[in-house]
């Protein structure tokens, strides 16, 4: 999977998430670290990445689009530490896979995750 891991969570889960199968990069690395959501999103969009955020403002983006991409991860844990959530994340990305591949919405914690598949409506 391609992910782009945005500026609220810690560039340190790249390594991770490369180790683990993914091609990963941190929006620091791709664009403007004071780029609007929209950008990344239309960034994510546009070059086949999913978004993983700490940002509930990608769920309204989402809804407001209507489209069925990007996908989006929300991680929501308020320790974002990159070990503690790491490997929630990847158990995530491979669980859901399919969903991602199709369009999804996912709201997550260490325990659970939600998932919306897209469009949203």
């Amino acid at each position: 999977m391609r992910v782009v891991v945005d500026m609220c969570l810690p560039p340190g889960l790249v390594p991770g998430l490369v180790e683990a199968g993914n091609e990963a990069v941190h929006w620091s690395q791709v664009g403007d670290p004071k780029a609007l959501d929209v950008s990344i999103a239309q960034w994510a969009k546009d070059n086949g990445y999913i978004i993983l955020t700490h940002d509930l403002d990608f769920g309204d983006l989402l809804f407001a689009s209507n489209d069925h991409s990007p996908s989006v991860i929300i991680v929501r844990e308020k320790d974002t530490a990159t070990e503690h959530i790491l490997d929630p994340v990847i158990r995530v990305l491979t669980q859901f896979e399919q969903e991602l591949r199709s369009g999804a919405l996912i709201a997550m914690t260490n325990s659970m995750a939600r998932v919306r598949r897209l469009p949203l409506r």
